[in-house]
């Protein structure tokens, strides 16, 4: 068993985004990615690579204590120098502190600041009036980011540097209940150094929130379900986090009760007899048709039943839009099902309006080439009959991303993210069982995702008429 990340999958990795990247330049060249974007590109796959390697060895020696403590520090130091980078960087490209084409981000500032600017009944009826169920929850909370630390973004994006940061010790703690200390280290540092956390920490949307929450529920309840004889107040955590993620997004909060459910029927009988689950179940079902309103549910209804009728939708709107891409009405939930561990594939061609997919080119190259140690563990789990074990964080991770399969964002990086630190667990116990024969099936996949990248570039390109 590995307990570091190779030196050889670093190396490779690394040299593989290279030669992509001029490959991808030189075959599209009128329309190569601008400098800076390359410039992020480098810099986070290289730093991503070169530290995995060497924190994971390095950090060895380490005590759990000193170990969890270093590892909240260093990931809230990196995330912190990123929000103050990006957030000159923004106000230098786009003249506010907000990203290229604000959208959601902006919207959601100007909500939440009406609290402390005009009141809190001014602010509440912004919040009733625009806003579904299922997207308050943000703004509620933004809201009083804002009334306690004042409407500047700075102070509630760094608030996220610490609720990231945090969320990398729970992930320590998870992959170590459940793979042991090893893949436990190497899962934190996967967390601290993947771009994508960094680049939310720096934005005033939900995604690091969310994605906070997902791993907090999922930590709790794997606790719980791990003690010799599961008491329930030990989920009431978990269920309390069930009912905010309602307020945030209702597609996932389903996940995470499906995922509940599924741990409470695949539980041990040695630890959960069939009466107490029995018990437990009509506990769950009716704390949760309790607490949930009725608008909420009328509206995860909608969401069911539309969901073929959205995705349809959803693509041929991309195809037929203002420079959208006419390949997009031929998505299906067939094609993108075989890749949902691996997509978003990088975007490494300059495309107007898409200033942010450019900007993560290297953090979705990562999550590329990371995902094919995540498929390798699902498949040594499923050979090897210990996947009740994990079943938890499997039927959530799992479920989430057949939502994503059969909804209109399949290959938005954006609706991958929240489920992303389980991903990356799932890739370092993939790599803790690597062995030297599959030295080889990595250089194939690296290739495969060297062509993939170069595919979807000529895609992007193409179906907007512009090769």
């Amino acid at each position: 068993m590995l307990t570091y990340f190779p030196k050889f999958i670093s190396t490779r990795a690394i040299i593989c985004y290279v030669i992509t990247l001029v490959l991808v330049s030189a075959i599209f060249m009128s329309h190569a990615m601008p400098f800076q974007f390359m410039v992020f590109g480098i810099v986070s796959v290289v730093v991503f690579f070169t530290f995995a390697t060497k924190l994971t060895m390095g950090w060895q020696t380490y005590s759990p204590y000193i170990y969890a403590k270093k590892l909240f520090i260093t990931a809230f130091i990196i995330r912190l120098i990123y929000v103050i980078f990006i957030y000159f960087y923004y106000i230098e490209m786009t003249g506010i502190p907000f990203a290229y084409h604000t959208g959601d981000e902006y919207q959601y500032h100007i909500s939440a600041a009406l609290w402390r600017l005009e009141g809190f009944e001014r602010y509440w009826e912004e919040l009733t009036y625009y806003y579904a169920y299922s997207d308050r929850g943000y703004i509620m909370w933004l809201g009083l980011e804002y009334k306690l630390l004042g409407t500047h973004v700075l102070p509630a994006r760094i608030v996220k540097c610490f609720i990231d940061a945090f969320s990398c010790v729970l992930m320590y703690n998870l992959a170590k209940r459940n793979f042991g200390e090893a893949v436990g280290r190497m899962t934190a540092v996967f967390c601290m150094l993947m771009p994508n956390m960094w680049y939310y920490c720096g934005l005033t949307l939900k995604e690091t929130e969310m994605a906070f929450l997902v791993v907090l529920f999922v930590e709790r309840a794997d606790a719980a379900f791990h003690l010799e004889k599961l008491s329930f107040k030990e989920l009431i955590l978990p269920l309390v986090v069930i009912l905010v993620m309602f307020t945030f997004r209702t597609a996932l909060a389903g996940v995470l009760v499906a995922g509940m459910a599924v741990a409470l029927v695949f539980t041990s009988k040695r630890q959960l007899k069939t009466w107490q689950k029995f018990l437990y179940g009509t506990i769950f079902v009716a704390w949760m048709v309790s607490m949930v309103s009725a608008e909420l549910w009328e509206e995860a209804q909608l969401l069911w039943q539309g969901r073929e009728q959205n995705q349809s939708i959803g693509y041929e709107w991309r195809a037929t839009r203002v420079n959208g891409n006419a390949f997009a009405k031929y998505a299906s939930a067939s094609l993108f099902a075989p890749l949902i561990f691996t997509i978003p594939f990088s975007s490494m061609v300059s495309i107007m309006n898409q200033e942010h997919l450019m900007m993560l080119n290297g953090a979705c190259f990562i999550k590329n080439i990371l995902s094919g140690f995540t498929i390798l563990a699902l498949f040594m789990l499923l050979f090897r009959g210990t996947w009740r074990k994990h079943v938890l964080v499997i039927s959530i991770m799992c479920g989430y991303l057949v939502v994503l399969v059969f909804s209109n964002f399949a290959h938005s990086e954006r609706f991958h993210f929240p489920i992303l630190p389980l991903e990356l667990m799932f890739a370092a116990y993939g790599i803790s069982q690597l062995t030297n024969k599959h030295k080889r099936w990595y250089t194939i996949w690296l290739v495969g995702i060297c062509i993939a990248t170069i595919a979807w570039s000529w895609i992007k390109l193409a179906g907007r008429g512009l090769v």
